[in-house]
């Protein structure tokens, strides 16, 4: 603890030299902050893992401290799993490198550097480098954790677990980190980072205005998080053969699919003066708040198993000693789900509900932290009440026995020819629906670009 208390200083004068620096130079100076400059998605992409790797770290601490058994309840094996605080030190040595490589191309950027020798983009590059390092190694936690995202991947082809289900829904929330993600590999493999930022050619990326970056590989990345969490509820209903509760869930996923394709592809959010872009604009505001509530009403009375008049709308055999915390994460989580769904608008789309960049980190965070909270609850419900089926029984060892002894093979029913057909019926609907606001948006443009001409 005494490690970590002196790096945590050492995180915090760094952290204020980094805002001092960039403070001091846009009021003396009058030059740009590091949020304006070329390489900063780069860090906004590595900063959005090391938020979630301290919030992980939180959760886990804040697990322990209620003895909710998460090693039991994610099936981890005891031998591998890191205890809160060794989390806290890996994550304060990884914000120790963040902050400064960022002081450092900040730096280099203002010319307090030589420039010629250093040059500024060769910090998010050695960024790039620690961050991809971090994700292979050490080897005895990263390969579990690749093995639950190849599985999250293919979900429709293997049973997923409670695990592999929470994990798809941190997916839901980094869908921005992806974005950046995406931003930084292509900023890296093609070489830009070597180009001087003074260069007039600093801020000619043809890649990101490409039409396979922007129309394809964006909207992709937003769109498939959704997706696997989708076909992992579709998988959940095969094995099980329960309409209620799989099936619903995946009728939230689906719902906030189309928020995203309306987002990614329809122009009509422009502001062109027609009849259609009325009708589709309203369309678009009735499925963001219809997304929007269904997936807040989900997390309280399903997720979390709150709502229930008979216990002041709580829940019974709650395992957190504050009542009060309940009623703020339910009225927090009600405010940044709206947030949550506009993140699924691609940047660059035009659309008027779209985020304004400099927002976009914040979002980030918000959404990152709106994930942590919600999964505190959501442990808790699975402890006390297996709601959705994972375990053979309902009882769940308390954290300091663990109970992991056991090894046994779930058998598997074998299901008639009606779920899958069921199932099969509903992945061709869902995929109808975005081929069909796809299409219906292409000719919305024609439509425009004829009315248009004729003017």
């Amino acid at each position: 603890q005494l490690r970590l208390g002196y790096r945590l200083g050492m995180c915090t004068i760094l952290g204020l030299w980094v805002c001092w620096d960039c403070i001091w130079g846009l009021i003396a100076e009058q030059s740009t902050t590091i949020g304006e400059r070329t390489a900063f998605p780069v860090f906004r992409a590595c900063g959005g893992l090391l938020t979630l790797q301290w919030f992980w770290g939180m959760s886990t601490w804040v697990w322990s401290r209620y003895r909710i058994n998460y090693i039991y309840l994610f099936d981890f094996d005891p031998r591998i799993v890191d205890s809160p605080l060794a989390i806290f030190n890996s994550a304060v040595d990884n914000t120790l490198a963040y902050l400064l490589c960022m002081l450092l191309y900040y730096k280099a950027g203002a010319h307090d550097l030589p420039s010629d020798e250093i040059p500024a983009g060769l910090f998010p590059f050695l960024m790039f480098l620690y961050t991809v390092v971090q994700l292979i190694f050490p080897l005895r936690t990263r390969v579990p954790m690749w093995i639950s995202i190849w599985k999250l991947i293919t979900a429709p082809l293997s049973s997923p677990s409670f695990y592999h289900g929470y994990v798809g829904d941190i997916f839901t929330s980094m869908v921005k980190v992806f974005q950046d993600l995406a931003w930084t590999f292509c900023f890296i493999c093609t070489g830009d980072w070597l180009i001087p930022e003074d260069s007039p050619h600093s801020s000619e990326y043809y890649w990101g205005k490409s039409f396979t970056y922007k129309n394809v590989a964006i909207p992709l990345l937003t769109l498939l998080p959704l997706w696997f969490r989708f076909n992992q509820c579709l998988r959940r209903y095969a094995d099980t053969g329960d309409r209620f509760p799989h099936l619903a869930n995946a009728f939230k996923y689906a719902l906030s699919q189309t928020v995203t394709l309306f987002g990614a592809f329809h122009p009509l959010y422009m502001d062109l003066n027609s009849h259609e872009s009325d009708i589709f604009q309203d369309f678009w505001m009735f499925a963001f708040i219809g997304s929007s509530l269904y997936s807040f009403a989900w997390d309280v009375y399903m997720d979390w198993g709150l709502g229930r008049p008979e216990f002041a709308f709580l829940g019974p055999r709650l395992m957190y000693p504050q009542k009060g915390m309940y009623y703020t994460i339910i009225v927090l989580d009600l405010v940044l789900r709206f947030a949550w769904v506009l993140t699924l608008i691609p940047p660059g789309t035009g659309a008027k509900f779209a985020l304004p960049p400099y927002l976009t980190a914040v979002s980030m965070v918000l959404e990152l932290y709106r994930r942590m909270v919600w999964g505190f609850l959501r442990l808790e419900q699975e402890h006390r009440s297996n709601t959705a089926g994972y375990r053979r029984v309902g009882f769940v060892p308390l954290h300091f026995s663990t109970g992991h002894a056991h090894k046994y093979k779930k058998e598997k029913e074998q299901r008639g020819y009606s779920v899958l057909l069921e199932v099969a019926i509903i992945t061709l609907l869902v995929v109808g629906i975005s081929f069909g606001s796809v299409i219906a948006a292409q000719r919305a443009t024609a439509t425009n670009l004829s009315d248009d001409s004729e003017l």
